[in-house]
């Protein structure tokens, strides 16, 4: 029975010396009465926002998706870069999906009605194919779709594809010229360009002046090049005139463009602006008359004539003869003057009243008339 009893008493001692000696665990207190028992944090929570979609904003841009590929080898298609490069004699082929398909391409093959590009629709694309290519053939090809209400169609802007392609070919690094001397005219309130469009990406392209002899720094500012379009002077004036060509450089290798002669033009962009004259306001009967219509304008600015005259009901025989010719006007001036004259044989009284003519050009018309009578 003592032995039990000692042997109680001696675990009870154990015990409570093993809770005497348990440390408190690390930055803990004890416990105040009314104290929060709730561990305070730091953290600081970010308010959640839940954006608002805003579908009229995303409805109101329409996603602009090129729809143009290029047919590659096997029958493969893939999707064309913004510039390609390709060899002289290659055939292109491109497609555009959509059922009513335009196309724009180089003016070249459009002035000569190329028989080497054939444009096509088909059910579900259109089609262009250029076979036997050349360095002439460099330039800017585009698609888009169309939408049509009825007989009336306009350019979908969502819908459309271009790239810009470059013909290398042997021997050519400047995209041939129809001629060996062109003419450039600078207009004071519109951009000019000399355009020297090389065939080989990596050529180093320099502007220069025949006379006197010198090197024509694009600076950036008045003249930059742009491989699409050639020397562009953003702000041409009548310092700018005289005969340029451009020089091209690429592996030891060099060739000089055609030249192009630069003419300043300063005349006011608009409708013609139009005088009439007549050789006599008043003829006896039998005698001979001439009415002389002309026009000062753009040099580059073509000009049609039109008459009205008394006796074109009587089907009266006339002669119409139109001409035009540049001209110096002032230090250095360019002007295009436009003329059309009409030549009456043997008046009579039927050939009496108002002679009217209209000049036209792309900005608009203008008409002016003059009296003629029976003495």
């Amino acid at each position: 029975m003592k032995v039990w009893l000692l042997l109680g008493l001696l675990l009870v001692h154990e015990a409570l010396e093993d809770v005497a000696g348990q440390h408190p665990p690390k930055n803990k207190h004890p416990k105040e009465p009314g104290e929060n028992r709730i561990k305070p944090t730091n953290k600081k929570v970010k308010p959640k926002i839940h954006k608002i979609k805003d579908r009229h904003s995303a409805d109101s841009t329409p996603k602009t998706q090129s729809i143009m590929m290029q047919m590659m080898d096997k029958g493969r298609l893939q999707k064309p870069a913004a510039t390609l490069s390709l060899m002289a004699g290659q055939t292109l082929e491109l497609r555009c999906k959509g059922n009513k398909i335009r196309w724009s391409y180089p003016a070249y093959l459009d002035t000569l009605k190329d028989t080497r590009l054939s444009v096509k629709q088909h059910e579900r694309y259109g089609q262009l194919t250029l076979v036997n290519s050349t360095a002439a053939d460099t330039g800017e090809f585009s698609c888009w779709g169309q939408l049509c209400n009825s007989y009336i169609c306009r350019r979908d802007e969502a819908k459309t594809g271009s790239t810009y392609i470059i013909f290398t070919e042997k021997g050519e690094l400047f995209v041939p010229s129809p001629s060996y001397f062109d003419v450039v005219y600078l207009n004071p309130d519109r951009q000019a360009v000399v355009p020297c469009r090389v065939t080989v990406l990596s050529a180093k392209v320099t502007l220069h002046r025949e006379f006197p002899a010198k090197e024509i720094q694009a600076n950036g500012t008045d003249i930059v090049y742009d491989m699409k379009r050639g020397f562009v002077y953003l702000q041409p004036h009548s310092d700018h005139q005289g005969v340029v060509y451009c020089k091209a450089e690429v592996g030891g290798k060099s060739q000089i463009s055609v030249k192009y002669q630069l003419l300043y033009a300063e005349v006011p962009s608009g409708p013609p602006s139009t005088t009439i004259l007549a050789s006599a306001n008043k003829v006896k009967g039998g005698d001979d008359i001439s009415i002389l219509c002309t026009v000062l304008g753009e040099p580059d600015v073509e000009v049609e004539f039109r008459w009205i005259y008394p006796g074109q009901k009587d089907e009266r025989p006339v002669t119409i003869q139109d001409t035009w010719r540049l001209i110096q006007r002032g230090l250095g001036h360019t002007t295009r003057i436009s003329q059309s004259v009409l030549t009456l044989e043997d008046f009579e009284t039927v050939d009496a009243g108002y002679y009217i003519c209209t000049a036209q050009n792309l900005r608009g018309q203008t008409s002016v008339a003059t009296t003629v009578e029976f003495s």
